[in-house]
């Protein structure tokens, strides 16, 4: 009698502990890398926030400038992102994860160096070009090792990685803006830059090495567990066929898609208050230190870490992504829209900051499992990155409004207003748009 090797993953009843054995050598060796790379991107993208406290008066950038600026981020950043996610199907993880990492932490550091307004117009829209295609690809990357059922606390835990950035963003940022300033000649908010992009060229350079593009190729894994993961995929495809598109252009047709766009659209509006405006409207309250401004803005995102998993968690245990996506958008818009009333209360500011964030990571990581269920696996790769793509509309509106709202009424009131609505209309998008039964996901 032959007996079964101890690697086997079905010899038992149910499956289920080898099941969670073999999900969990995946999740452990895939998801700290990837999160640490996610926390590089948003500290690059984000750290524009804390710069912008020190150094408009250096070159010269009126707050409407500054939020045309941040804003142009976006354009570089749809240009390339649908790209991005094709040329990733098509060489993997791997050679796509360099390519991003290694362009964005040069740019990101050379930011250090621009004199005009001009100048730092180029190195953002530079910046969202190296970058496009992280995100979406890394999404990508999860359907080809996580079934739908897994992915939103895989997606959740990843995006916690904005959390952590914004933790530690603030507290480093700020010691940056007061510590180094005159340090070798240059500013702080030139240090701010150098020393916060330089890891993420050395980080892509790492991903070449450690990532492995597909569960057939993971040498880390047995031949039985590469079975069970490959059994489970085509499961999960299976799950879609029924609803499949043959090209992204028949997903195109239809006004599901565009429902998604736009609710994707809003996520954005509220990102910009929580990573760009956030330490302008603390130090307009009244804190002047760079260090204590910096300790404020990482408390919202210490709650919005908690709040985050836990809609992500209970997600995966309803199987229900639409209403627990308008709940976290009703919570953005709310933050939000009460920030102007308490411009000079710090301690009410931050606390409303802390809803807002919540929020925000909640829309963020709830949307992203609702694509990959919709699109069916011949079109997720296009259909994730268009989706991606044409929503950073939003990241291009949302600061050019609150900057111009801030320039020309003296207040970013109406701005924040704006950002509240926008909000609210995304969430309904969802829940209006999207009819359950058009998100295929089957219970494990």
């Amino acid at each position: 009698m032959q007996v079964a090797p101890s690697s086997s993953i079905d010899d038992s009843a149910t499956g289920q502990p080898e099941a969670e054995g073999v999900y969990r050598k995946v999740t452990w060796r895939l998801l700290p890398f990837l999160f640490v790379c996610y926390v590089f991107a948003y500290l690059d993208r984000a750290n524009v926030g804390f710069a912008h406290l020190q150094f408009s008066k250096d070159i010269g950038l009126s707050d409407a400038a500054f939020g045309l600026g941040v804003g142009l981020f976006y354009v570089g950043y749809m240009l390339f992102e649908v790209p991005s996610n094709l040329w990733l199907a098509r060489v993997g993880v791997r050679k796509t994860l360099l390519r991003i990492m290694v362009l964005w932490g040069i740019v990101s550091a050379g930011t250090a160096f621009v004199h005009t307004p001009t100048q730092f117009y180029i190195a953002r829209v530079l910046l969202g070009a190296a970058e496009a295609g992280f995100f979406p690809g890394v999404i990508l990357y999860f359907t080809y090792w996580f079934p739908a059922a897994r992915r939103a606390r895989v997606t959740s835990i990843f995006m916690t990685a904005i959390c952590v950035s914004g933790i530690i963003s603030g507290p480093l940022s700020g010691w940056i803006l007061n510590s180094m300033s005159g340090l070798f000649d240059y500013k702080g908010w030139q240090w701010l830059f150098l020393l916060e992009g330089l890891p993420s060229v050395v980080a892509g350079l790492f991903a070449y090495a450690y990532l492995t593009d597909r569960p057939e190729q993971a040498t880390w894994l047995s031949d039985d567990e590469k079975a069970f993961l490959l059994s489970e995929l085509k499961r999960d495809a299976q799950t879609k066929a029924g609803r499949a598109h043959g090209s992204i252009w028949v997903a195109l047709k239809e006004p599901k898609f565009y429902f998604l766009t736009f609710a994707y659209f809003s996520v954005p509006w509220a990102s910009i208050v929580v990573h760009i405006w956030a330490p302008s409207v603390i130090q307009k309250s009244g804190v002047t230190n760079f260090w204590h401004i910096g300790l404020l803005s990482a408390i919202p995102y210490v709650v919005g870490a908690a709040a985050m998993y836990l809609l992500g968690r209970n997600s995966d245990r309803m199987l229900e992504r639409r209403w627990h996506f308008m709940a976290s958008a009703l919570m953005a818009a709310f933050g939000v829209a009460l920030l102007p009333a308490a411009a000079n209360h710090a301690g009410v500011l931050v606390a409303l900051l802390c809803v807002a964030t919540a929020g925000y990571l909640g829309m963020l990581s709830l949307f992203w499992t609702i694509p990959p269920a919709y699109l069916s696996s011949t079109v997720a790769a296009s259909g994730i990155g268009l989706i991606s793509s044409l929503g950073q509309f939003g990241g291009i509106s949302a600061p050019t409004v609150i900057g111009f709202a801030s320039t020309h009424f003296g207040s970013s009131a109406m701005g924040l207003y704006a950002v509240s609505v926008v909000s609210i209309l995304g969430g309904l998008a969802v829940v209006l748009g999207i009819p359950a039964r058009a998100i295929s996901e089957r219970r494990e």
